[in-house]
């Protein structure tokens, strides 16, 4: 068995408009869903992805209004990197990131910034045969758009064990000291370990909460009795309507999952409709009302006048 890189990333913010759009206007994703936190259902979740919403391409956020602002510590994904196609792209980028006031950094093939709330962002020219994940965007033409998750990475403080399941259980091929490469026959990304920052993590706006690895729904069992014969402490198998789930920490820390590919986002034929309706999973539908009036509205888009008048 071998996972199909990245499945999706989930992160926390602190305020659901500002951060839709940061990743909607100015970075050119698709808000995919509009949903909720399958466990808290007063917790908003958007879904930023391709235009079909693909695994390899979706960011989700966790919306907790006014939470502490967070920081990544040992045992926390620290920085997420998409592809973009070339040179002329990371070009592209720099300019837009500049009119938008977004302070980055540019070394090589490499242009790294952080969104409003202090997540480590990086756009990279990577060389793939992946599909290239994109959406569609008014100001950003198709083949300067980003394209898909290239890698993730966390900060550790020891790989001894973290080594012995990311390789032997997880399949993880190395590539370097601390990189690794996760790849199927379909697609591929990278995952890497940084050396831990003395200060202890925080976890709250602006910070990963997990990575999920992506598998075809037939290995997600699997995968389950893998962990678990490894002495991996993992969830059931849980089932969250567009994937299937199975949740462990691996031993430096870091939170992950294993989502199944199918059946996908397409199987309510939500992606067809309005990003900002809020799409619920069959088992959350009595709550449709209540949520609806609670959760935060997300309000007409801004177009990019508008974001540079208002600020």
């Amino acid at each position: 068995m071998r996972l199909e890189g990245i499945h999706h990333v989930s992160a926390i913010t602190g305020d659901a408009r500002r951060n839709l759009d940061f990743y909607a206007r100015v970075l050119g994703l698709r808000l995919v869903k509009r949903s909720v936190n399958q466990d808290v259902p007063s917790i908003c979740q958007l879904y930023y992805g391709s235009a079909r919403g693909d695994p390899g391409s979706t960011l989700a956020f966790f919306e907790y209004p006014g939470i502490q602002v967070g920081r990544a510590g040992v045992g926390m994904i620290h920085r997420l990197s998409w592809r973009i196609g070339s040179e002329r792209a990371l070009g592209f980028w720099a300019q837009r990131l500049r009119s938008e006031g977004v302070e980055y950094e540019r070394s090589g093939v490499r242009l790294r910034f952080r969104d409003p709330e202090g997540l480590a962002l990086e756009l990279t020219v990577a060389a793939s045969e992946d599909e290239p994940l994109t959406a569609s965007h008014p100001d950003i033409p198709e083949e300067l758009a980003l394209q898909g998750f290239d890698s993730v990475r966390a900060y550790a403080r020891s790989l001894g064990r973290s080594r012995e399941v990311l390789e032997r259980t997880l399949a993880f091929q190395r590539r370097g000291e601390a990189v690794w490469e996760v790849r199927g026959k379909q697609r591929g990304c990278l995952f890497a370990y940084d050396s831990a920052p003395v200060e202890l993590g925080i976890q709250g706006s602006g910070t990963v909460h997990h990575v999920a690895w992506a598998c075809p729904t037939q290995e997600s069992e699997r995968w389950h009795d893998a962990l678990v014969a490894a002495g991996v402490r993992a969830t059931q198998i849980i089932d969250r309507f567009w994937y299937r789930s199975v949740y462990f920490r691996e031993p430096s820390g870091a939170l992950f999952e294993i989502a199944t590919i199918e059946p996908g986002f397409g199987v309510d034929g939500a992606v067809e409709q309005p990003d900002e309706r809020l799409a619920l999973p069959p088992a959350l539908e009595h709550l449709r009302g209540e949520l609806e009036a609670s959760l935060t509205p997300l309000g007409p888009r801004r177009t990019r006048r508008e974001a540079a008048n208002q600020g």
